[in-house]
């Protein structure tokens, strides 16, 4: 039996993942009490009997927790290590040595959940030479409240708060570096996150011209492209070119994922203008459902243990981590 810490497990995405590993009869959780977490003795003892253990923590805390573990495989949850060369991004679908990596890595960085979306969408076209990596792309997103803490989440359920709304107009959403570096561009995109009024799931959304594009696009071939590149995966869904069957009315749900740890890919429009669009469940693959997925690879099981592709019922809801 494997023994698991999560570090930070009453936030959103530590019970999300608590509550994915509760029923599994490999996985013995290690589990303090509240005066017992906030002192290094505990943590560190907790941290050291552990066979993998999960940081749910703020960026700084994650920080400091790492040096209590000096020989405990790790995944961070947090945005403090994914770009740090000594951590192994947890994106087993970013290309096909990428699961070896997270086999074998101590450190493993889970991904956030915009840019799972995103590099989903772009790396592949990126790597066959389709799209050119020095163009500037800009990205729209939608998240679901849960995103946004414990102060949005109480906004929004107390209806202080019903709107749509667009955030980090300073352009410097702390997401953009991992965006940039493992879609494999040159430059950052300008991404214009939303929140939304309903608890979770998520849209990413990317407008391009032919001009972004090394040859003639279009739906059908961008399509093509991504069910090449994820023929085996089986968290990626690809949904037909302009697959307007699949809207609500005239609407593409961002809900759809909820409860799984897909992510389907949407490709729309003609050989002059491109919509892509990534759909996935920010609180599974783009959180506790991608952490349980690097768990077991690092565990050495079936990645699929415990996580689901197709819909389940929606997790608890509580505060996020990212």
């Amino acid at each position: 039996m494997f023994k698991i810490f999560i570090d930070g497990q009453n936030g959103t995405t530590g019970l999300q993942i608590k509550d994915r590993l509760a029923e599994r009869s490999d996985i013995e959780l290690i589990e303090l009490s509240d005066a017992e977490r906030k002192t290094d003795a505990a943590k560190r003892s907790a941290l050291s009997a552990a066979d993998v253990a999960i940081l749910c923590l703020p960026d700084d805390a994650a920080r400091q927790t790492v040096p209590l573990a000096p020989n405990t495989r790790l995944i961070d949850a947090s945005t403090a290590h994914r770009t740090h060369p000594d951590w192994t991004y947890g994106l087993p679908e970013l290309c096909p040595e990428q699961r070896q990596k997270i086999q074998t890595a101590r450190l493993v960085s889970n991904p956030g959940c915009y840019p799972t979306g995103f590099i989903l969408l772009v790396r592949p076209l990126v790597a066959q030479g389709l799209l050119k990596p020095d163009q500037a792309i800009f990205v729209s997103a939608l998240s679901g409240y849960s995103g946004g803490g414990k102060a949005m989440i109480k906004d929004y359920q107390e209806q202080s708060q019903t709107a749509c709304r667009p955030y980090a107009l300073t352009l410097k959403h702390k997401h953009l570096a991992e965006m940039t570096q493992f879609a494999s561009l040159q430059n950052d995109p300008v991404f214009l996150p939303h929140v939304g009024d309903f608890y979770q799931g998520m849209l990413v959304e990317i407008g391009l011209t032919a001009n972004h594009f090394t040859k003639p696009i279009s739906a059908e071939s961008i399509t093509e492209y991504w069910q090449h590149h994820y023929r085996n995966e089986p968290n990626i869904q690809v949904q037909d070119p302009n697959h307007i069957p699949g809207l609500d009315g005239r609407f593409l749900e961002p809900q759809a994922c909820n409860g799984t740890n897909r992510v389907d890919l949407f490709a729309f429009g003609d050989a002059q203008q491109s919509l892509l669009v990534a759909r996935l469940d920010n609180l599974g693959k783009g959180a506790a459902g991608a952490a349980v997925q690097n768990l077991n690879l690092m565990l050495g099981i079936d990645e699929q243990t415990g996580l689901s592709a197709q819909d389940t019922p929606q997790g608890s809801t509580h505060d996020h981590v990212d």
